[in-house]
C-alpha cells in the first residue's frame, strides 16, 4: 500500500489528497481553479522568459497603401 500524497492548494493552502478522487488537483475546488485561471488570463502570473521581448516585437502592421496612378 502506498502513502497518499497530500499537497496544498496553491490558492487557499487547503490540503488536497492527490488522487483520482480529487478532480481539481492541485486545487481544492473549482473555485480555486478558476481563480488561478483568472490570474493567468489577467497576466498576473507569467512564466519568466530569457528576454523582455515577445513574439510580436519584431513586426508591425503596415498601413495599406493605395496603388498610385501616374
Amino acid at each position: 500500500m502506498s502513502e497518499e500524497l497530500i499537497v496544498k492548494c496553491p490558492i487557499c493552502q487547503t490540503e488536497v489528497i492527490w488522487n483520482k478522487n480529487s478532480p481539481y488537483r492541485p486545487f481544492c475546488s473549482k473555485r480555486c481553479q478558476l481563480i488561478d485561471l483568472g490570474e493567468w488570463a489577467d497576466e498576473g502570473k507569467r512564466i519568466p522568459s530569457q528576454g523582455d521581448s515577445n513574439d510580436s516585437d519584431d513586426w508591425s502592421e503596415m498601413p495599406s497603401q493605395e496603388p498610385q496612378n501616374h
